[in-house]
């Protein structure tokens, strides 16, 4: 387009149990907040991924365009969980017009579903002269016209549909600019899905999505000492005096419970990378934490101590310039760890 305006897109990540929005404005190495809305979803509006309630989601989505200022047409969205299946793959040597001709038949070897059912992609990470190294991603067709759906009753245009674990690679790539020797691990904990993505780099070596998350942490709370969601949910976030007669030492066992399922979930995809790579030599060295899952208290500083590793929360916004005037640092400071996928899938769209 030669003259008017250049078509706006925002970033719309679409959780289990909320509905997040970034909207992002300049270049990639400049980039400034122009809009971020954050909305609860009913319990049960989404199960494992699937949109149950396409108007309620719609409805939320279109509420928090309005409430929260965001006026972008198009959205770039994302998909995660058990219909996502994502492979690093080590192929001969080949060009990329070969690569194409032949990604079917390659893919077909990693991905348990028929391929007439799955949209499929696929780039290249690194090309030796003994090897190509090959990134694919497929998720089943009907969960895509599922996300579908719910953007365009919403009145908005799926520019892209992504996946919510590479989102969140872009966010990190973009806010921390890792050099080819650092290695991390980007753990997104979601209500009820945590994304796992061990990264070399700008490179991503592996990649899994866990059935645990946040809600976790509530059913423990809910099942163990007779509370409501809401109170749960209160105790959950260190603030116990939401509940009279519930005294500290009975809570802190039940949350390290989970917390050690969490850790171990992480140290088994460690094992299994290791066990299924031939790279004996990359060593995690910080893990960076996301999601509404994140915000438990001391989470951060339990899963250190079990993995012996630096646990840090990631900052979505740390390299994204951010309006004090217009956005409230201290609602800033409480939501940042909730919008690194929807920043992730905002900048596919400046």
């Amino acid at each position: 387009m030669l003259f008017g305006k250049k078509k706006s897109v925002a970033g719309l990540d679409i959780g289990s149990s909320s509905v997040k929005m970034v909207e992002l404005d300049g270049k990639s190495n400049q980039l400034s907040l122009v809009a971020l809305g954050y909305q609860n979803l009913p319990d049960e509006t989404i199960i494992d991924g699937q949109i149950m309630e396409l108007n309620v989601v719609s409805d939320c989505i279109r509420n928090v365009c309005g409430n929260f200022g965001v006026t972008a047409d198009q959205v770039v969205t994302g998909v995660s969980g058990h219909s996502v299946i994502i492979k690093n793959i080590v192929l001969p040597p080949m060009s990329q017009d070969e690569l194409e001709e032949s990604i079917d038949w390659h893919a077909e070897e990693h991905i348990p579903y028929d391929l007439a059912d799955v949209s499929l992609d696929f780039q290249v990470t690194q090309s030796t002269s003994d090897a190509t190294h090959v990134l694919i991603a497929a998720c089943k067709r009907e969960r895509i016209d599922n996300v579908r759906q719910a953007v365009q009753l919403a009145g908005k245009e799926p520019f892209v549909i992504d996946v919510d674990t590479f989102a969140l690679q872009n966010c990190y790539e973009m806010n921390y600019q890792p050099d080819d020797s650092q290695v991390v691990t980007l753990l997104n904990i979601g209500a009820s899905t945590m994304n796992v993505n061990i990264v070399k780099g700008t490179r991503s070596l592996f990649t899994r999505d866990i059935t645990v998350g946040g809600s976790q942490f509530t059913d423990v709370l809910q099942r163990n000492l007779g509370l409501s969601y809401q109170q749960a949910e209160a105790v959950k976030r260190g603030v116990s005096s939401a509940v009279e007669g519930i005294e500290e030492k009975s809570i802190e066992p039940l949350m390290h419970n989970v917390t050690e399922i969490i850790a171990m979930e992480i140290q088994k995809t460690f094992d299994f990378y290791r066990a299924t790579s031939d790279d004996n030599e990359t060593v995690v060295q910080k893990i960076l934490i996301s999601g509404g899952g994140s915000k438990l208290q001391g989470l951060a500083h339990d899963l250190s101590a079990r993995l012996e590793l630096p646990v840090e929360v990631l900052d979505p916004f740390r390299n994204i310039k951010v309006d004090s005037r217009k956005f409230d640092p201290d609602y800033m400071s409480e939501i940042m760890p909730e919008m690194a996928v929807a920043v992730g899938l905002a900048m596919r769209g400046v």
